[in-house]
């Protein structure tokens, strides 16, 4: 999902290329249709992290201070990875699980589905 948008003519540096991030890859995540969170943030991570520590040791705490995030039931959270639809491994790492640089993680809980 990578992309470079520069107008005819650029000449500057890309300064968010992958190699820029001594081997990380930048993920974005959007917890949808949560009120708090208008837009995805954005973190880069190295493509080896379990999907589970990203959820409990990157995303978990700053998410995670929202009072709704203890209510969440993770077995019925819809994903999307880049558009499509993803059934995340916990145990896996997310370069096994298709995250490429500027990925967009998108999730649905019924904790915010409830409370609207």
């Amino acid at each position: 999902m990578s992309v470079v948008s520069l107008k005819p003519g650029y000449t500057g540096k890309v300064a968010d290329a992958e190699e820029n991030f001594h081997g990380a890859r930048l993920v974005n995540i959007h917890w949808e249709g949560h009120l708090n969170y208008c837009a995805a943030l954005c973190f880069p991570l190295p493509p080896d992290l379990p999907f589970g520590a990203l959820i409990s040791d990157v995303v978990g705490p700053i998410y995670g201070l929202d009072p709704d995030w203890a209510g969440i039931d993770w077995s019925q959270v819809r994903w999307t990875l880049d558009g499509a639809s993803f059934t995340p491994d916990f145990d896996k790492s997310l370069g096994a699980q298709g995250f490429v640089h500027k990925s967009l993680l998108r999730f649905w809980t019924t904790a915010v589905q409830e409370a609207a």
